[in-house]
C-alpha cells in the first residue's frame, strides 16, 4: 500500500463536501485547529451548496474534489460531513494526477466509499474526525488525528469487553462504515478481506439490517478469510415493535463467531466523541486477551 507523504507545518489541507450539505458557519474551530498544527485551510466551493440534502449536484461535488485532488499544494483532503452522496460522485472522479502527487483523503461515514476506492487503488486513506465532528470530538481523538497527519505512532490500548474474542493477529486495515460496505460490495470500490483486519461501525440502522449486512458479507467471503475483526460505535440502533432479539455487537459476535480468529468489541472509533485516528490500508497488529486489547499500526 502506498502512504501519502506526512504533513509538515506549512502545508495546506482542503475542506470540501462530498455528500451532505454543510451550510452553517461552523468552520472557525476547525480551522483553528489546523492554524494551531501550523497548517493552513483552504474551504472548498462545496462549502454552502444547497441542493435537497447534497452540497451541491454531483457535478459541482466531484468538480470540487477534483479541484483539490488535482492541485499539488493541497496536502489532504479533509471531507467536512458524511451523510450520504459520495458513492453519487465517485466515477465522476479522475485520479491520475492523484497518484502522480498522493495525498491523505481524511473522513469517516460515508467517506468509506472513499477508504475503499483508494483501497482498490493501493493507497492508505485516515478515517477519524471531520470538521462538524470537531468540536465535540474528545481529546484523545483530536490528538490521534494530529498523530495521523503528521506520521506520528499510534497505538491504542483498550479496556476488556466481556464479548472480545482473544486471539492475536497481524494484517492490512480495511473496513469502516457498515452500511456502506454492504452498498459496495459487487462494485469497482469493494475492498478484498482476504487476510485483512476488518474495522466496522454503523449508526441509526435497524437491527436486522445490521444482521442482513453481516450475513452479505459471510456470503460474499469476507468474513472466512479475515485475520481479526475490530468492531467499533454501533451507535443509535433502532428496532422493530417485534424485537430481533440482538444487539448490533451481539448481532456481530453471531454472525462471526465460528472463525477463530480475534475480535475486539467496543473500539473507540465511529459514530462517537471518542473517534480515534484509524490509518486504512495500513498494516495493523491486534493482541487481545483477558487484559484488554492493543491496536498498534506499523508505519
Amino acid at each position: 500500500m502506498i502512504t501519502p507523504p506526512y504533513l509538515q507545518k506549512g502545508d495546506t489541507v482542503a475542506i470540501l463536501a462530498t455528500a451532505r450539505k454543510n451550510i452553517d458557519d461552523n468552520l472557525k474551530p476547525t480551522i483553528d485547529l489546523l492554524h494551531s498544527w501550523g497548517l493552513e485551510a483552504v474551504v472548498g466551493s462545496t462549502i454552502g451548496l444547497d441542493f435537497n440534502q447534497l452540497a451541491g449536484t454531483d457535478e459541482q461535488r466531484a468538480a470540487d474534489f477534483q479541484k483539490q485532488l488535482d492541485n499539488p499544494n493541497i496536502k489532504a483532503i479533509w471531507c467536512v460531513r458524511g451523510g450520504y452522496g459520495t458513492v453519487r460522485m465517485i466515477d465522476l472522479l479522475d485520479f491520475t494526477k492523484f497518484k502522480q502527487h498522493p495525498k491523505w483523503i481524511v473522513g469517516f461515514s460515508d467517506v468509506t466509499v472513499l477508504h475503499n476506492h483508494l483501497n482498490t487503488m493501493g493507497y492508505q486513506s485516515i478515517h477519524g474526525i471531520m470538521p462538524v465532528t470537531v468540536p465535540r470530538a474528545t481529546p484523545a481523538a483530536v490528538s490521534s488525528m494530529k498523530s495521523a497527519l503528521f506520521g506520528e505512532p499510534i497505538s491504542y490500548t483498550i479496556a476488556p469487553d466481556k464479548m472480545n474474542r482473544f486471539g492475536n493477529a497481524t494484517g492490512e486495515l480495511v473496513g469502516g462504515n457498515l452500511s456502506i460496505l454492504y452498498s459496495l460490495l459487487g462494485s469497482p470500490s469493494a475492498i478484498d478481506c482476504k487476510d485483512k483486519i476488518l474495522f466496522l461501525e454503523d449508526l441509526d440502522e435497524y437491527l436486522y439490517h445490521i444482521d442482513r449486512m453481516m450475513m452479505n458479507l459471510r456470503r460474499n467471503g469476507c468474513i472466512e478469510n479475515l485475520k481479526g475483526i475490530v468492531v467499533g460505535g454501533m451507535t443509535k440502533m433502532k428496532d422493530n415493535e417485534v424485537p430481533w432479539g440482538k444487539n448490533a455487537v451481539e448481532i456481530v459476535d453471531d454472525v462471526t463467531k465460528k472463525y477463530n480468529i480475534p475480535v475486539i468489541f467496543n473500539f473507540p472509533a465511529g459514530h462517537i466523541q471518542d473517534n480515534r485516528a484509524l490509518i486504512m490500508g495500513s498494516t495493523v497488529t491486534v493482541n487481545v486477551n483477558e487484559s484488554g486489547s492493543t491496536v498498534t499500526f506499523q508505519k
